[in-house]
């Protein structure tokens, strides 16, 4: 009789399935449970299809029984980001527009998390069109913090961070253009990769020669963030800028050594944002982990004086491009700040944007340089804790007024536009046992590296 839970890791959990300790069937049964004992409240799983679910596992067995090699995810219970195509499946990306659509094709994400022999069993939720740090939307309603279901899980992925924190899966995919990865991991305490670009290739894409979205993995410890890492990343075809290291170079075991890293800790870049002071304690007490465990840190950091132009232009002209038409068809199916986001885009010039353009290469070449004196960049993820679920966004931050439902975001996305890869690990509690993580960035390349260093951390984090 095995004892594995819905809370034992991935790894554990698909090498269970591999020695036939567990079935695919009795596997997705113990989810199914969790998920109808925590997802009424929480609301991070929808477009749930049990008998889809119950098919996909009998036939991870049958192809296990009959010999078939099993793939590195094979039997494990997924639920893919409703922002992501699945074939067949309603794909809302949580606008009304689309709340009855079923994509004809997967994504290229979607293809290969299928192809590693998971079990797909839903979708996770979103806010409208993956815009905002906060899962809410008109078709399905808010996503809950499972630490504390009065709080945000934040987004763009947080019915996915939700749906891991609790045991509903054991892995979860997600995107990344502000901070939709990094920012629901640090909410609920768990891992999120913004992998460099062009780590996990996109397709279809609107504009394959640009990217300041990505895709990525979410687990409950670097270990298993690694594993899907190892099935997501690598080159396709159909992705020109994708980088070409294949994804099992990615795949556990990492190894755990903080002795002579050379860490770089800033709470706010100088000042560049405002950060909660309970975030700012955390983060600042992450240094003492790090130099207990032999590392050196600085309390230095990169001017990214350019990121706050080059992120809000590239984002806006993006947004235009991708749903200007739909929003003038429709001017009443988008949240306000959506719809002015996209409108922004309008009054853009050319100038503009090879202005942002221009930004985000001297972004990347003053960080390539930081890098050659330090192996990594430390900050916060979120400027802020989990927020109440019934607000858009934090208005303030220590009292300093928030103009927008992007200026509590900066944190994050100031490394989106230099292109590195960045990850959040738990880093501790707030007083009222709200998770906070810190934000881990190391060079344009780098991503094994840096998971080694957040296995690291999160192994004499542990130990402490």
């Amino acid at each position: 009789m095995t004892s594995l839970t819905v809370d034992s890791t991935a790894r554990e959990q698909a090498a269970a399935v591999r020695s036939r300790d567990i079935s695919a069937r009795e596997l997705l049964e113990l989810h199914l449970d969790r998920i109808r004992a925590r997802n009424p409240q929480l609301n991070a799983i929808v477009s749930l299809d049990e008998e889809r679910a119950r098919a996909g596992a009998a036939a991870a067995d049958e192809a296990l029984a009959a010999g078939a090699a099993p793939g590195p995810l094979h039997g494990l219970p997924f639920a893919v980001k409703d922002t992501h195509r699945v074939a067949g499946w309603r794909t809302t990306y949580g606008s009304p527009l689309f709340a009855d659509h079923v994509p004809d094709g997967d994504d290229l994400i979607v293809e290969r998390i299928r192809g590693a022999g998971a079990v797909l069993i839903g979708k996770t939720n979103v806010p409208e069109f993956a815009a905002g740090s906060h899962t809410f939307n008109t078709v399905f309603g808010t996503t809950l913090n499972p630490h504390d279901p009065s709080r945000s899980a934040g987004g763009s992925s947080g019915g996915a961070a939700c749906a891991l924190a609790s045991g509903m899966v054991p892995l979860a995919d997600g995107s990344d253009m502000g901070g939709s990865l990094r920012n629901p991991a640090s909410f609920c305490g768990v891992v999120g990769l913004r992998p460099s670009l062009g780590r996990v290739p996109e397709w279809p894409s609107a504009n394959q020669w640009e990217s300041t979205s990505v895709g990525g993995p979410l687990a409950r410890n670097v270990g298993d963030l690694a594993l899907l890492l190892s099935v997501l990343a690598g080159p396709d075809p159909r992705a020109p800028l994708a980088l070409r290291d294949p994804g099992s170079a990615f795949a556990p075991p990492l190894s755990a050594s903080l002795a002579g890293l050379r860490v770089a800790l800033s709470v706010d870049l100088g000042g560049a944002f405002e950060v909660d002071a309970e975030v700012a304690a955390i983060v600042e007490s992450a240094a003492a982990t790090f130099t207990g465990a032999g590392a050196s840190v600085d309390s230095t950091y990169p001017s990214l004086a350019e990121a706050d132009d080059t992120f809000r232009t590239l984002r806006a002209w993006h947004f235009q491009a991708k749903f200007g038409a739909l929003l003038a068809e429709h001017p009443d199916a988008f949240k306000q700040s959506l719809a002015d986001n996209i409108r922004a885009g309008e009054s853009l010039t050319g100038a503009d944007v090879a202005r942002a353009y221009a930004g985000r290469t001297t972004l990347a070449e003053r960080m390539r340089l930081f890098f050659e004196d330090h192996d990594v960049l430390v900050l916060p993820v979120s400027q802020v804790p989990p927020f109440p679920a019934d607000q858009e966004f934090p208005t303030q931050i220590n009292g300093r007024p928030m103009e927008g439902y992007l200026d509590w975001m900066r944190s994050a996305y100031f490394i989106t536009v230099t292109g590195c890869p960045a990850i959040s690990v738990p880093a501790g509690l707030t007083a009222d046992g709200l998770p906070v993580g810190i934000q881990i960035v190391a060079p344009h390349g780098a991503d094994r590296r840096l998971l080694e260093v957040a296995a690291a951390f999160e192994s004499a984090r542990s130990h402490s």
